[in-house]
């Protein structure tokens, strides 16, 4: 975790001798990239170099309670209680800011909702927690805006991408990557019989654009025709947009709006944050000391939630938590379910590196 801190209070610092270059000051999109980069990482880097000034300055106070002079070893010691006291509740502040990694207080994702095995009732249940997602973004006063989608002829979705942006969105949302499982009666059953569908959900970071950097020469551009449902033509112009990324294969397509520039935008917005994810991947593979735990894992293969219709239920395997509130939960109100998982985590955290206090 200290390593964590370290890495993020030295970016933070490189920001602040960014935001006075002339260079920067001089372009107006860098300036602007780099002054939300620098504001997502103030209130972790300004509590990080508080926690030091304390541990510093509780070293020195250590020295001076050592000393000859009976009256100052008496000061000291009452000042040293007091800072180990102030040291503990910045330690703690540092625990919560720290939740959910090194990317925990990025105020902008994407996520992509896939439909998984079950076909058509799949791609409905793809759409069901699309709405589960966006009621509860407004709920929480966010910005929610698809980047992309694919429907399907009963009105769900093959896949969706969204981006998320507001306080706190990375931090909650992380928990939702994963495998979720469905269990209910579906539209096209005539029989009642409940079936079991599933469908994938992954959460990535957005990174500003100076922290990835992709040049035109980094990506092939594909222009083509958008179409929607059965192959049926938008438009006949070739609006829509495919990027292949070079150096990782990633591929991403965006034809949700008339405008090819529009698309060019979205998708590159998607291939920056797929690449970012891939880096940051490899970098926590290297980490030996890396949690373990498996909220926030982001293994998008687990099955991490089950939402059986008939008994109304939603179950979160990770945690062993289970709430017969279904019907709230999908109309929104996930607040119940994003705590336990942030509590749970909480905890895992504060018994691994409680002792770094």
């Amino acid at each position: 975790m200290r390593d964590l801190l370290e890495e993020k209070l030295a970016r933070f610092t490189e920001l602040e001798q960014q935001l006075v270059d002339p260079e920067v000051l001089s372009n107006s999109s860098r300036l602007a990239s780099v002054a939300r980069e620098h504001g997502s990482l103030a209130k972790l880097a300004t509590k990080y170099r508080r926690f030091k000034e304390l541990n510093n300055e509780i070293v020195e106070t250590r020295e001076m309670a050592t000393g000859d002079d009976p009256d100052m070893r008496e000061l000291a010691q009452a000042e040293l209680t007091e800072l180990v006291e102030q040291r503990e509740v910045s330690w703690n502040e540092l625990l919560e800011l720290t939740l959910g990694g090194a990317d925990a207080n990025r105020t902008r994702c994407v996520m992509e909702i896939r439909a998984g095995t079950g076909g058509d009732e799949a791609a409905l249940f793809a759409r069901d927690l699309y709405e589960m997602y966006k009621h509860h973004a407004e709920t929480k006063r966010w910005k929610i805006e698809i980047l992309d989608h694919s429907a399907t002829e009963l009105g769900g979705f093959k896949e969706i991408f969204l981006g998320v942006s507001g306080e706190g969105v990375f931090r909650e949302l992380q928990y939702e990557s994963g495998g979720h499982r469905v269990q209910r009666v579906p539209q096209t059953e005539t029989q009642g019989r409940v079936h079991t569908s599933a469908a994938t959900v992954a959460v990535m970071a957005e990174p500003e654009d100076v922290e990835v950097n992709l040049k035109p020469d980094d990506y092939r551009i594909d222009k083509f025709n958008a179409s929607g449902p059965g192959g049926q033509h938008v438009n006949k112009t070739e609006s829509a947009i495919r990027l292949t990324h070079y150096e990782t294969g990633t591929v991403v397509q965006c034809q949700d709006e008339k405008s090819q520039h529009k698309n060019l935008a979205k998708a590159l917005r998607v291939l920056k944050t797929r690449v970012y994810e891939a880096k940051r991947q490899e970098e926590d593979k290297k980490r030996a000391d890396e949690r373990k735990t498996l909220v926030g894992s982001g293994d998008r293969s687990q099955r991490i939630r089950t939402y059986n219709f008939p008994e109304n239920r939603v179950t979160d395997h990770r945690i062993g938590l289970t709430i017969y509130k279904l019907d709230q939960i999908l109309a929104g109100d996930m607040q119940v379910v994003t705590d336990a998982l942030i509590d749970y985590d909480r905890q895992q955290l504060r018994d691994s590196f409680g002792a770094d206090g």
